[in-house]
């Protein structure tokens, strides 16, 4: 009888050998936790299609902001809900608005994280397009000053990164431009470079009350379709002065994290977003899956397949089974 020469198995015959030969290191270092700030004090609104996530006043982003850095995670994203909206969503740059002052709130409670911050139109208009719309249409070039104006009103109250997430032509160098003019050349920009127009979003709309009361966003998120397109799309983004790209959402897009890894040598960055999120925890709730294995699989899929920044509304629950391993 013939026995194999090349025996595998050798390698997974106990936990111990299956850690030193792991060759995708999940750590809670590479993760950022989504987060919604919203006007008001001591308000904190679970989200119904996101089990765990909340609106959350400037006083309670503060407080569950301690618990992420004590679990290790290193950074947060901050989404804003608007008092009032209006056609340019001219609260988007206010310096009293919820992210502004949730950012200032982090800062002066010391804590030991980095901010980073979206910056977008929808949550702030009246029409919940992520632009200027004029006669039905987005425009692209007038909503650049205002994005602009955004990341800058995030700069000044002391944010890390900056995260457009418009998907409008020429932001990031516009972003550029206006944060260099006014004296925060060190702060740098996280770009949403390769955004697809997903169904995986539904969640996030409620949770971020963005959205559009007309039409969809397929005039300026990208294809599903298009693989070759995110190439493009961060080249542009790259050039244009991003310090870090992204490409959301995450795992329907697996093989463009990975085409993204293969040509760009910049950080990469993958959203598993609202409605990967929101799938696990319903299939869990219903006790059909095993939610941590399923969760740090998905986690290590991610990273496997090329991001080395995760942004994941599973981030708490990720640091705590990592510390528990």
């Amino acid at each position: 009888m013939t026995f194999p020469v090349h025996r595998p198995r050798r390698l997974r015959r106990s936990e111990a050998l299956r850690g030193l030969v792991r060759e995708t290191r999940l750590s809670a270092q590479g993760l950022v936790y989504p987060m919604f700030a919203c006007p008001g004090t001591k308000v904190r609104t679970e989200v119904s299609s996101m089990p765990g996530v909340f609106q959350q006043s400037v006083d309670q982003i503060v407080e569950e902001c301690r618990e992420v850095a004590d679990l290790g995670v290193p950074a947060v994203l901050l989404f804003g809900l608007p008092e009032h909206k209006d056609e340019t969503g001219s609260e988007a740059a206010a310096a009293h608005g919820a992210v502004q002052r949730a950012i200032e709130a982090i800062r002066k409670a010391k804590l030991n994280l980095l901010v980073v911050t979206d910056v977008c139109l929808c949550e702030y208009t009246s029409h919940g397009h992520c632009g200027v719309v004029k006669d039905g249409e987005v425009l692209n070039d007038p909503s650049l000053a205002l994005l602009a104006e955004a990341a800058l009103s995030h700069a000044r109250a002391g944010a890390d990164i900056v995260a457009p997430s418009d998907m409008m032509d020429g932001r990031v160098a516009a972003i550029r431009q206006k944060l260099d003019q006014k004296g925060f050349a060190d702060v740098a920009i996280l770009s949403y470079a390769a955004k697809y127009c997903s169904a995986f979003y539904g969640p996030f709309r409620e949770a971020a009350e963005s959205a559009p009361q007309f039409g969809d966003r397929r005039g300026y998120q990208m294809d599903p379709a298009n693989a070759r397109e995110a190439l493009r799309e961060v080249a542009l983004d790259l050039e244009e002065g991003a310090d870090i790209i992204m490409v959301k959402p995450a795992l329907p897009y697996l093989d463009v994290i990975q085409r993204v890894r293969e040509r760009f040598d910049v950080p990469v960055a993958a959203y598993n977003v609202s409605a990967e999120f929101s799938m696990v925890k319903a299939a869990a709730q219903k006790g059909w899956i095993d939610e941590q294995r399923i969760v740090l699989e998905i986690m290590t899929s991610i990273q496997r397949a090329g991001a080395s920044i995760i942004l994941t509304y599973h981030a708490k629950d990720v640091a705590r089974w990592l510390k528990a391993c």
